[in-house]
Order: structure tokens, then sequence, then C-alpha cells
């Protein structure tokens, strides 16, 4: 999933493009702002934009602080 995504690991504030980037253990998440799908969507679009509260929700369980 694209988008921009930063974290903080020992105070220093890295920015990701690819969710699929992000590393498994890191202190904060100062931002989470996946890529915005332009209208009308396919049935294949909801699902992915859908997914999105669930990919916020495993980042967080990522973080250590």
């Amino acid at each position: 999933m694209k988008g921009e995504f930063d974290i903080t690991i020992d105070g220093v504030v890295h920015r990701y493009t690819n969710y699929n980037d992000i590393p498994m253990v890191f202190d904060n998440l100062i931002r989470f702002e996946p890529e915005v799908i332009p209208g009308p969507h396919t049935e294949e679009e909801h699902e992915i934009m859908a997914s999105y509260n669930d990919k916020l929700k495993e980042l967080m369980k990522r973080e250590t602080r």
C-alpha cells in the first residue's frame, strides 16, 4: 500500500512511502496517510480501502512506546 507513513525510532522520525517497508518494531506511529484511490471505485478498490483501518491497528500493535 502506498502513502505517507511516519514513525519514530530512538527519537528520529523516519518516513516511508510503502506500508510494507515499515519495520516490525518502532517507537511511535506519527502519521498514517494511505494513498486515496480516486473514484469511482471498483469492488476491489473498496476492499482495499476497507483494509486501511486494520492496517492502522496492526501498526499500532508494533509500537513500543
